[in-house]
Order: C-alpha cells, then sequence, then structure tokens
C-alpha cells in the first residue's frame, strides 16, 4: 500500500472523530523540499466543511495521526498545509517488500481484460524510414511496452501504405533508368534503392514539365500533362486490373523495401505481433457504409456519393464514398479498424501512433465508429505527434534530402564514438566491447532525448546535445547505471541479510520516497500515452541517486549494516532504472 493509501483512511476518521464530518476526497502532494515532512495533505479544501482557520485544522488533524497511526511520526503545519513525517520502519519495510521483485512496478495482465491494439510506423513503400518515422516508432513502441506494464495485453500491429501512385512512381523510375540493378548487385539496402528510383522519378518528372512550360503549357497543364506521370498513372490502373507485369514487378520491390525496413526496426529495438497491408485492406469498408445508409449513419448524394454530417458535432460533413463507388482513406480506415476486431477477438481499444497533421482524420474516424455503434470505439486514441527537426532543417524525401532513419542511427553511433573517446575511459575495452558501447549510448541518447518530451510537442533535435553525459540524458542515466553495477562488482561480502533497525539517512529517506512512486509513474503513463512521464521520472530518480552517492559513503561506511542497505539500495536503483529503459527501449551497460 502507498503512503496515500494508508493515510486516506485515517484522516477520514480523524476528520469524522474531530468535527463530525465525512469528506469525500483528501488531496495530498509532495512535501516541499524547504519543510520537514515526506507527505503533505492539503487542507483548504476542509474549511468549507468545518468552521476554522487550517492552522488550527492542520494541528488537531496532525495530532490524531500521530496518536494513532503507527506509520506516522510527527507533523507540522505551514499554512493550509500539513506536511506529514513517517517513520524510517515504514520505509524499512517497503524496501523489504519489494527488494526482492523483479520489475517492481510491473503489473501482469488480468484474465479476460480486453486487449490494446497500438498501431505504430505504417510507412510507404517508396521509401526507406526517416526520422519522423523514428520519433512515430519509438513512441508506438513505447506505448505498447508502458500498457503491457501496467497490466494489459497488448497487441503491436502496422499497416503499410504498399499501394498508390507513389509505388508506382519508383516502380516506373526503375523500369527506365534502372538497368535490372537490385539490392544485391548494387549492394544498397532494398528500401533505399527503391527510394532512390522515386527521387529519380521526381527529377525526370520536374525536367518534363519544365520543357513543357517552355512551349507554351501552363505549370497545372505541364504538371498533368508530363509523359513519365501519365505512364505511372497507366501503370497504377494496370496494378488495379491485376495485370501479371506490373503486379510481378510491385511484389518484388516490395519484397526489397520489406527487408530493408526489417533490418532497420531491428536495429532500432522495435517489434510487431502483425501486419497488414493497404493493398489487401483498400477495398474494407464499402459493405460497411451500406450498413450505415440502411441506419442512417451516412446519407446518399444526388451523385451516387455517400456522405456522413456531422456538424452537429461541431465537424463537418465527411465523405465515404465517392460517386464511382470507390472509397476514401476513411472507407479503409473504417473498415481495417473493424477488421482488426474480427481478427483479434479480444481487442477492447486501439491506439494510433499518427503525427498530428491526421489529428481531424481520427476525430472524424472516431466518430463515426461511435455512430456505427461499436463499443470498443469508445476506447480508441489517436497518439498525435509533432514533427522532428534537425538544426539543418525541414526533410524533402522527393528531393532526396531526407533524413534517413539507418543514417541518422549510424551518426549517433559515430557521435557516441567521439565524445566517449574524448572523455578517455575506454582503455581496457576490446573492440567489440567499445563498438556496442558506442550503439548502445548512441541509440540511448536518441531514444531518450526524443521520448522525454512530450508527444504533442514539436523536437529540435541536436544530436551532440542529447550524447551529454551531463543532464538530462539518456547516457547521464546509464553511466549512473553503470557506476552502480561497479560498486555492485566491488562488494565482496555477503549483502542479502534483510535490515529492519537502521536509522536512515535523508538521503536514504529521499531515494525510497523516489523509488515507492514508481508503479504510479507506470500506471500514470499508460493512461496518458506518454513515455515521456517514465523518462522524467527515471531522470530524477537518478538525481536523488548521486546526490544520495555524493553525501553518504557506501562501500566506505564504518557501519556494516549501513553499508549492506545502501549496497542494497543501491542496486535496487538500478534495477528500476533497467526496468524503466526497457519501457522506452533503451538498453543500459554494465560498465561504461
Amino acid at each position: 500500500m502507498t503512503l496515500s493509501q494508508i493515510l486516506t483512511p485515517q484522516i477520514e476518521k480523524a476528520v469524522s472523530a474531530l468535527f463530525g464530518v465525512t469528506i469525500d476526497k483528501i488531496e495530498f502532494q509532495a512535501t516541499r523540499r524547504e519543510f520537514e515532512g515526506d507527505i503533505t495533505m492539503v487542507i483548504f479544501p476542509l474549511l468549507k466543511l468545518v468552521k476554522s482557520n487550517p492552522v488550527e485544522l492542520g494541528n488537531k488533524i496532525g495530532t490524531y495521526l500521530v496518536e494513532n497511526v503507527a506509520e506516522v511520526e510527527k507533523f507540522n503545519v505551514v499554512s493550509g498545509f500539513l506536511n506529514i513525517v513517517i517513520s524510517d520502519k515504514y520505509y524499512l519495510d517497503f524496501f523489504a517488500n519489494i527488494r526482492g521483485i523483479e520489475n517492481f512496478g510491473f503489473v501482469s495482465p488480468k484474465e479476460n481484460e480486453k486487449a490494446i491494439l497500438v498501431e505504430y510506423s505504417s510507412p510507404n513503400t517508396n521509401k526507406p524510414l526517416h526520422l519522423g518515422h523514428v520519433r512515430n516508432n519509438l513512441l508506438g513502441y513505447s506505448v505498447a511496452e508502458i500498457i503491457k506494464a501496467s497490466g494489459k495485453k497488448v497487441y503491436k500491429t502496422q499497416i503499410i501504405n504498399d499501394r498508390g501512385i507513389h509505388i508506382c512512381k519508383s516502380m516506373l523510375a526503375w523500369e527506365k533508368f534502372g538497368n535490372n540493378e537490385t539490392p544485391e548487385t548494387s549492394k544498397m539496402k532494398g528500401d533505399k534503392l527503391v527510394g532512390k528510383y522515386y527521387v529519380e522519378f521526381d527529377k525526370a518528372y520536374k525536367s518534363q514539365i519544365n520543357e513543357l512550360m517552355q512551349q507554351g503549357k501552363s505549370e497545372d497543364e505541364a504538371k498533368k500533362q508530363a509523359p513519365i506521370i501519365v505512364e505511372a498513372q497507366e501503370m497504377l490502373q494496370k496494378w488495379e486490373a491485376g495485370d501479371e507485369q506490373v503486379m510481378n514487378l510491385w511484389r518484388m520491390m516490395n519484397q526489397w523495401v520489406y527487408a530493408g525496413f526489417a533490418e532497420t526496426y531491428k536495429n532500432l529495438g522495435v517489434d510487431f505481433d502483425s501486419y497488414y497491408y493497404e493493398s489487401n485492406t483498400y477495398l474494407l469498408g464499402k459493405d460497411v457504409v451500406e450498413q450505415g445508409l440502411d441506419k442512417g449513419v451516412f446519407y446518399k448524394k444526388p451523385d451516387g456519393s455517400v456522405w456522413i454530417d456531422l456538424t452537429e458535432d461541431g465537424l463537418d460533413e465527411k465523405l465515404v464514398l465517392r460517386s464511382d463507388g470507390t472509397s476514401v482513406y476513411m472507407t479503409q480506415d473504417i473498415g481495417t479498424a473493424i477488421q482488426r476486431v474480427k481478427d483479434l477477438s479480444d481487442v477492447g481499444g486501439m491506439v494510433y501512433t499518427v503525427g498530428n497533421e491526421q489529428d481531424y482524420h481520427f476525430k472524424v474516424l472516431f466518430l463515426i465508429l461511435k455512430k456505427l455503434g461499436y463499443d470498443w470505439a469508445q476506447n480508441l486514441f489517436h497518439l498525435s505527434y509533432g514533427m522532428v527537426d534537425l538544426p539543418s532543417g525541414k526533410m524533402k524525401s522527393r528531393e532526396g534530402t531526407v533524413v534517413d532513419a539507418d543514417d541518422l542511427m549510424e551518426d549517433m553511433t559515430e557521435t557516441a564514438k567521439s565524445i566517449s573517446e574524448e572523455l578517455g575511459k575506454l582503455d581496457h575495452y576490446s573492440e567489440e566491447e567499445k563498438a556496442k558501447l558506442y550503439k548502445t549510448i548512441g541509440l540511448g541518447a536518441l531514444k531518450y532525448y526524443i521520448l522525454k518530451v512530450d508527444p504533442k510537442k514539436r523536437i529540435l533535435f541536436n544530436p551532440e546535445e542529447s550524447v551529454d553525459f551531463a543532464g538530462n540524458t539518456g547516457p547521464f542515466i546509464q553511466y549512473t547505471y553503470a557506476r552502480i553495477q561497479s560498486i555492485i562488482r566491488k562488494a565482496d561480502f555477503d549483502y542479502s541479510s534483510t535490515m529492519t533497525s537502521i536509522s536512515l539517512h535523508e538521503k536514504e529517506k529521499e531515494l525510497l520516497k523516489q523509488m515507492e512512486t514508481f508503479p504510479e509513474i507506470i500506471q500514470n503513463a499508460a493512461q496518458n500515452f506518454s513515455p515521456a512521464l517514465i523518462a522524467n521520472y527515471t531522470y530524477e530518480l537518478v538525481r536523488e541517486y548521486n546526490s544520495f552517492y555524493q553525501a553518504v559513503p557506501i562501500l566506505g561506511s564504518d557501519n556494516f549494516d549501513e553499508k549492506v542497505f545502501r549496497v542494497q539500495l543501491s542496486k535496487k536503483v538500478a534495477d528500476i532504472i533497467a526496468s524503466a529503459f526497457s519501457l522506452l527501449g533503451i538498453d543500459v551497460p554494465e560498465r561504461m
């Protein structure tokens, strides 16, 4: 039980016994550092029920708690705040209870509870993954891990946009300019090879537009009449008609891309339980539109197109089926969501990790699914996030200046290498150990820098700043973990005994208070779909540990019981760091 859980019924009894009133809610907060105390009760709300001044109220409740609650040692009142001092025994008992718990704070899924499906990545198959995809993947993967740790079953999925004009552009350019080049002959990753021809298409298209404009065509006319775009559109029509030659080319180039994506995902440390392909889902939803027409959810215009009117809900009218009977993205998304629940019958909610430019789309999608009567539609969430920029500026994939995910990860490893070499602490490492450590530090820096920021905020990603070994960074936290491992390796004595009767140093108590909140942080992060809460908690825990490390001797303590307890405490902090970082997809090194 947490302190608030212990104190709440006792304070309710105190208020009832002292003032004869019942209170619905008790507000707690952390005690401010300048005052003595471990937890603070806010007195002001009680003044509505009890005619008194806040200091008198606080003193009466505080006295009752000291007399009746074993965990409460003393108290002080500052204005309308009752600062409560908790006994060392409470914290020692708490630590004894959690010391042997693996993955402290994690909750196992309850039987028969509905699962959550988390969608992320969802790339196009015409180019490699880029910096924007990195944030998407890191967010989606981390949120899935956090929800799982909070006690729910989770499925990770993505939908791959493997059809449409974008892939036809790469296919056509490869046919025209590729000379049968393959990933094997070119020694290029398949996704990069296909991306190369997407750029080649764009170059040829722009050249043809300029030629046509010099011949007197307007820009709009030139864009529509350029031979290469006309050919790409014809190829798309052949694909839709199932033309064997086009389909074979499409399958071959998509396989190249999938192999490239798989390599990137492995290096990034993310995974999926299932994959959906737009080529299989783009016709889904049409039958649902027909059912919605019968229910009166949708209506048909004179031209035969089908719409939904959401103006009473503060939105607008939305097209769900064109007059020629073809679907739009909204139709596909409606059908895909329904299909997923058919495929996974225990799914009771979904999280869509998609950039904030799609905020409106998801408002409409979720509302339509609710109006269609699906009960799980109440549990849909758009994990909306802002763009990521580098100091050099925005990415433009069509111009071939995309910030490639593979290159970024490689650059982060190199940045970690150069900074580590400057610090000069790796002389005793083998080259293989160094390479592994550089990757661990570099990827840890990248992931932490992105995940510590609230998803809704835009990020300017600074690689050098992210690999700083001081401050709120991944490497700073990794270094503290490695420091603790060093302490444990040097502890050449038995530190397995449970300590229940020592006096706690102020820094030990602060550290225990911080550790105690970890289970609640996981639950809050899951409810808010926010890895930033986990990241920043971990930083605060590490700051608290380093303050403890500076203030008290650990292995150098003259008191054996203190020495045992401080090694145990250090080890548990390291365990929590590792657990928290696992939720962010970050590895921790044993040595640095």
